[in-house]
C-alpha cells in the first residue's frame, strides 16, 4: 500500500516529496588554533548559547529561519521565531 502526501496549498505532490536537511547553529566559539589542533575524541567545545538564545535554522545549509533554544527536562528544542536574514547570517550575527 503506497502512502500519498497531503496536498499543501498549491504545492504539487512531487515538490512536497522533496527531502530537506534541517540543521540548527546552536552557538559559536573562538579558540586558538593550537588548542583546536590538540583536541581529540571527547573534547568539549564551549558554545556561547544558552536557553532562550536565538539560533539560526538552516535548510540544506541555507539560512531560512531564526529560532529560540528551549530546554524541557533533558530535551532540547528550537521554537521558530521568524524568517532568517541571509545578510546577518553571512556577517556572523548571533
Amino acid at each position: 500500500m503506497s502512502q500519498t502526501l497531503p496536498f499543501h496549498r498549491g504545492v504539487s505532490p512531487q515538490v512536497a516529496a522533496v527531502k530537506v536537511e534541517i540543521s540548527v547553529v546552536l552557538g559559536r566559539s573562538n579558540i586558538p588554533m593550537q588548542q583546536f589542533l590538540r583536541m581529540g575524541r571527547g573534547a568539549v567545545i564551549p558554545l556561547d548559547a544558552g536557553e532562550g538564545d536565538e539560533v539560526w535554522i538552516l535548510a540544506n545549509n541555507h539560512p531560512v529561519a531564526r529560532g529560540e533554544i528551549s530546554i524541557s527536562d533533558d530535551r532540547i528544542a528550537i521554537v521558530v521565531t521568524g524568517p532568517a536574514d541571509v545578510y546577518e547570517f553571512m556577517a556572523g550575527v548571533a
